[in-house]
């Protein structure tokens, strides 16, 4: 072959799908470069489906390989426009867009993203307006078999496919549209590929040749398939599951695609064409910070300066030290040369406003927390100086990064700042950031296996020999685990399963909203960045990192659960002590201390873990330096200093130091490297490194970049003379090779679990503030506390267990007490919420607590009358009467659950009257209008109380918890000698330990749900609690048929069975014994055999001629169709027998199978006893 025809053989892929098709397709972004240099292409194009998810790393990952990226998309073009939304009308047809220059990709930012804020109809649409508008700088191909002119095509109509093609043509310009031709074996592409040919050369419209590349080699048709299986919820083997007809999806060489298309090369060859036309460049580095407008006209910079000096006299008092007017000079220095003075004044104004509607808060998160400038305005509220934090570890002028201030705000109104944020810089402005779920190790192993259709529990096996550490991976997992590694040789199917999940492992499976980022931009977000939507709110399609690296301004604003706990206290301990304010707290309080370290830790933020507990015990922390040092330690990775940190805190001359210059930088942490500000503090002290020079050792590090680091040993121990990173090195100073080259190799170990002290410092700072609450004002504190976890039930009897033990009685709600949230009385007890009470609206809760302020209620029939018209209706009064808030009318809650229909009907019938004028005369002239209206003349019956045992059902029906007692109080003792583990145990940070494991608990059964299997025959999932919290117990066929009848609600039983953990789930028991309480041998469990016909409270009796009697047959019927838990017996005549019939054919005793069997046997023939 000469090179002139080499030459002309050029191919380039413009129709790839990478993994960021999500679940469609299968091209990974890391190997997609390889294959194209192997298939002897140098460029490569990316058309995700409707999304430009991947684009950013696409483009840095061929960058790196030397592959000419060109950025795209496959677009969905609505079929009329992208606003019209009908059913079977509206569908859409696929288009192929390529950027050729900067204009193009602004262009199709544009698109893009309006196809999801304006067109999204089952996919983001766009239409032939958006088209119109937006064509500029782009080249159009046709697309695949799903296109307009193919489509036209397949339904026969030539001329509208040729129509639509000239359309195209003149709006897009000639040379910048094209006819796509794909040909993967299809009987549509026998059909459609002439006919485009014939239409090109009819048109002269010049042609593209491309292939539908889902997957990267003919080999991975498999993953395509199983990844469509896992987007639709299919198995392989299901025969309706979704499906390419062909293995010809795959990325092929040029000889290929030149063999495939042999009779049109010229279509081939336009794809180099086209790819040379294409120049775009993403815009890394640039900063590009919204302006922020200083008020009355003033120059930004002079606004700043002004906050600065003004809040480092209100934070230092008059007499500043002269060190922190220099440190703050720097600073203000730094900022303005670096230009982020706008990015602090963002932040302090949103900031500012927060604390201007008393929206709490944080001290402040992250590296930020070493800026005195920050400290000055008010964006952070920790002392710099006081803690040696370390301004450069936020911002050096060699830092390449954006900083980053995240900001924790109140949980319930961190939106309240969002919003605000979004009216000063316009919503177009502003959009939260988007995340990806990937498909972690043990998660690609389940969803395989459920495609491939293997045995759940098989599968389950698998997944948890995966061991769970963070990052792991598959590969890893074979070499640390020996079972994994030996199922793996041994089992061909576990070998399928886990060479499949290893290829769709780390991919992405959905996109969704992160949590807190928030993008502002000084132009429309969409002049930067394509859009998509979550739950119809604009996020990028960028994510965060990718977000920093385009120079966008990326804010975290943190809901922070805790910051609500710690308002709701200080204005629950200001209602009895109006002087007291957290701003005024004393961070040096011994008795805060001493109570950490005796380890009552419940409920405070960061330290309540039981590891962390026993940390403190060991420790007994003196100060704040102390929690901050443990919040940094308790890690994994630095957990393993945790040892020597104690030992050296208590016995102090056992610390050495390898160098004298080392004491006064590790002595706050007794000679141990906790941060990473000590890591760049020895560079800086003993090296003479400046602080960026440290920064940027302490980041190599900390990524473990060999190269970087050993270049900088060299420097650390001889210095350097490169001009601007001049240092003298460590044996300039004194100090000897050997030790200096050993201090290295420590703070390289050390330096990747290193943890920011300024962040490490902002958690303690709330730390303390909450333990500081619970040890001076605890039942404020575990009041607030409680209405923050109102909606996880195993929080509440955590939390309420915590107040049994510090003296705190929780009092069930009172209609004329509670508030919606708990509440503190006088004598210091916790009243319980009227929010835990369901069926009872938020709003109407609102309207008990406003009505009662002028005088309380008297009676339900006042209270009912009173709120008329408010949302009140029987189900929400009912439900407040069994959690107990009507107690204290001093009627039975039977007797006031059976007026309840009787006292709303003449409510209403009363009301009815006023509006018809008809007041009672009467009662008007002789005045007793209130006291008649007040009682109402309603009469209540005076019935008994429900039992005890219902009493706890009916409080744990309407509120999820049991208010005035727990049906396990009577047996505490007993739980104490059989229970194995409590419920907490099984549910906690260490349950993964226990996996597999049996156990035995004493709990009370709340609730089960019966399902039947596939083999017809019945399980239960059954919800159990004791005192510690809640639990799911799977009931299997086998075992639910012994001991069906221990299941009854509210009933306290010993469960033995296995624990199950998985990662992404909670903790499940599988049963294998359940034993009422007072039937467990303790010595011999095994002897328990289940006996319902005598246990039962009740029985029927049911006397019967004889099994082959005509009664017999229609007896059993009716059992079968009255299925329930009463035992029945059969008294056959004819053999003199009793009878038990078998489980399942126990009755409901519902009044309507008594009158049937009456009737058909008649009445003496039928006993209950």
């Amino acid at each position: 072959m000469s090179e002139a025809t080499a030459a002309q053989r050029d191919f380039v892929h413009l129709h790839v799908h990478t993994e960021y098709s999500l679940l469609d397709g299968a091209c990974r972004i890391d190997q997609l470069m390889e294959r194209v240099k192997e298939c002897g292409q140098t460029a490569v194009a990316c058309t995700d489906h409707g999304v430009m998810y991947g684009c950013v790393q696409f483009y840095k990952a061929a960058k790196k390989a030397g592959v000419k990226p060109i950025i795209g998309c496959e677009v969905y073009v609505a079929t009329r426009t992208r606003f019209d939304k009908v059913n079977k009308i509206d569908g859409n047809h696929h288009l192929i867009l390529l950027c050729k220059n900067e204009t193009g990709y602004k262009n199709l930012i544009k698109m893009v993203s309006a196809a999801f804020t304006e067109g999204f109809y089952s996919k983001p649409r766009i239409d032939k307006q958006l088209l119109e508008q937006y064509h500029e700088g782009l080249i159009c191909l046709s697309a695949c078999l799903a296109g307009e002119i193919p489509q036209a095509l397949l339904a026969g109509d030539y001329e509208r496919a040729k129509a639509a093609a000239l359309w195209y043509n003149d709006l897009f310009g000639p040379g910048n549209y094209y006819i796509e031709l794909q040909d993967h074996g299809l009987a549509e592409d026998e059909t459609v590929l002439p006919r485009l040919i014939q239409l090109a050369r009819e048109t002269g419209i010049p042609m593209a040749a491309t292939n539908d590349a889902h997957y990267l080699r003919k080999e991975d048709a498999r993953v395509q398939e199983i990844l469509l299986c896992i987007q639709t919820g299919k198995t392989i083997q299901d025969a309706d599951k979704m499906e390419f007809q062909t293995d010809e999806f795959y990325l092929k060489t040029t000889e290929e695609m030149y063999e495939l298309f042999s009779m049109v090369p010229e279509a081939c060859a336009n794809t180099a064409k086209i790819a040379e036309q294409c120049h775009f460049d993403f815009d890394f580095g640039h900063t590009k910070i919204p302006y922020y407008k200083a008020p009355d006209g003033m120059d930004n910079q002079a606004y700043f300066e002004k906050l600065c000096w003004e809040g480092l006299e209100r934070r230092y008092g008059p007499d500043v030290p002269e060190a922190n007017k220099e440190r703050l000079r720097y600073e203000i220095g730094v900022i303005k040369s670096m230009g982020y003075t706008n990015y602090y004044l963002i932040v302090f104004d949103y900031i500012n406003f927060a604390k201007s509607q008393n929206i709490p808060v944080g001290p402040g998160r992250g590296s930020g927390a070493g800026s005195i400038a920050a400290y000055c305005v008010g964006i952070t509220d920790i002392d710099p100086i006081r803690y040696n934090l370390i301004f450069e570890r936020f911002l050096n002028p060699e830092r390449v990064s954006m900083p980053d201030f995240d900001v924790d705000f109140c949980y319930e109104r961190r939106q309240e700042v969002i919003d605000y944020v979004n009216r000063k810089y316009g919503s177009d402005h502003v959009a939260q950031i988007v995340t990806f779920g990937t498909m972690a190790a043990r998660n690609a192993i389940r969803d395989v296996g459920r495609v491939m259709g293997l045995p759940y529990q098989s599968v389950d096996t698998v997944a948890k020999l995966v061991p769970m550490e963070l990052k792991m991976t598959l590969k890893r997992a074979l070499e640390v685990s020996t079972e994994l590694k030996k199922l793996y040789d041994a089992d061909p199917q576990v070998k399928e399963l886990i060479d499949t999940a290893a290829k769709v492992e780390g991919m992405p499976r959905h996109a969704s909203t992160h949590a807190a980022g928030v993008v502002i931009t000084p132009e429309p977000v969409d002049y930067y960045l394509p859009l998509a939507t979550n739950d119809g709110l604009p996020v990028t399609q960028f994510n965060m990192t990718e977000i920093e690296e385009l120079g966008l301004l990326k804010m975290d604003f943190l809901g922070l659960r805790t910051l609500t706990v710690i308002r709701d206290a200080e204005t629950a301990v200001q209602k009895k002590d109006p002087s007291f304010s957290m701003a005024k707290l004393d961070y040096d309080d011994k008795a805060t201390y001493e109570m950490l370290g005796r380890g009552e830790t419940e409920g405070v933020f960061q330290l309540e873990s039981s590891g962390m507990r026993q940390v403190l015990m060991g420790l007994q922390p003196e100060n704040l330096e102390d929690v901050i040092a443990l919040i940094s330690l308790y890690r994994p990775g630095p957990m393993e200093s945790i040892p020597t940190y104690l030992r050296n805190r208590h016995e102090p001359d056992k610390i050495s130091y390898k160098t004298p210059q080392l004491a006064h930088i590790l002595d706050v942490t007794n000679g141990c490297i906790v941060y990473q500000e000590q890591v760049m503090q020895i560079f800086r002290e003993l090296a003479g490194f400046s602080f960026g020079q440290a920064d940027n050792v302490r980041r190599a590090m900390s990524k473990k970049k060999h190269a970087v680091m050993e270049a900088e040993r060299e420097h650390f121990i001889h210095g350097c003379t490169e001009p601007g990173h001049e240092c003298p090195g460590c044996v300039a100073n004194g100090i000897p090779e050997q030790v200096a080259n050993e201090i290295y190799d420590e703070m390289s170990s050390f330096a990747s679990y290193a943890f920011n002290k300024s962040h490490a410092a902002c958690y303690a700072y709330v730390a303390y503030q909450t333990a500081y609450l619970k040890c001076h004002y605890p039942a404020q504190f575990m009041a607030a506390l409680l209405t923050s976890v109102l909606d996880n039930t195993d929080k509440v009897i955590e939390y309420t267990a915590e107040c049994t033990r510090l003296g705190i009685k929780v009092l069930p709600p009172d209609i004329n007490i509670s508030g919606g949230g708990f509440t503190t009385d006088q004598q210091g007890q916790i009243r319980f919420g009227l929010n835990a009470v369901k069926n009872v609206g938020r709003n109407l809760i609102e309207c008990v607590v406003r009505e009662r302020a002028g005088r309380p209620y008297s009676s339900l029939y006042d209270f009912c009358k009173r709120m008329h018209g408010n949302e009140l209706n029987r189900r929400a009064v009912e439900c407040l009467i069994k959690a107990g808030a009507f107690d204290c009318m001093g009627a039975t809650r039977r007797s006031q659950v059976e007026a309840v229909e009787g006292i709303l009907k003449s409510v209403e019938n009363d009301a009815r009257r006023n509006l018809d004028g008809q007041l009672d005369l009467f009662a008007v002239l002789s005045g007793g209008g209130e006291e008649a209206a007040a009682d109402g003349g309603y009469q209540l019956k005076a019935l008994p109380e429900y039992p005890h045992t219902e009493l706890l059902r009916m409080e744990k029906e309407v509120s999820g918890l049991y208010l005035s007692g727990h049906p396990l109080d009577a047996y505490r003792e007993q739980s104490a000698r059989y229970a194995s583990h409590t419920i907490k145990m099984l549910t906690g940070e260490d349950a993964h330990k226990l996996d597999n494991t049996h156990v035995r608990i004493v709990c009370t059964v709340v609730k089960s749900r019966m399902m039947t299997t596939k083999n017809n025959t019945l399980m239960a999932f059954t919800s159990v609690e004791d005192l510690t919290g809640t639990l799911e117990v799977i009931v299997f066929p086998r075992v639910l048929e012994l001991f069906r009848d221990a299941l009854q609600d509210n009933a306290v039983v010993v469960i033995d069975g296995r624990l199950s953990v998985r990662e992404d789930e909670p903790a499940k028991l599988m049963a294998e014994t359940i034993i009422p309480i007072e039937r467990y041998n303790p010595a011999a469990p095994q002897d328990y055999k289940p006996d319902p016909v005598r246990e039962a409270a009740q029985r029927v009796y049911i006397r019967l001629p004889s099994r082959s009697s005509r009664e017999y047959d229609k007896v059993i019927n009716l059992l079968g169709i009255f299925d329930g838990n009463i035992p029945v017996i059969l008294c056959l005549q004819d053999e003199k027998k009793k009878l038990a019939v078998p489980r399942r054919l126990y009755t409901s005793g519902h009044p309507l199978f008594y009158q049937e069997l009456e009737r058909l046997l008649g009445a003496g023939n039928v006993a209950t006893k």
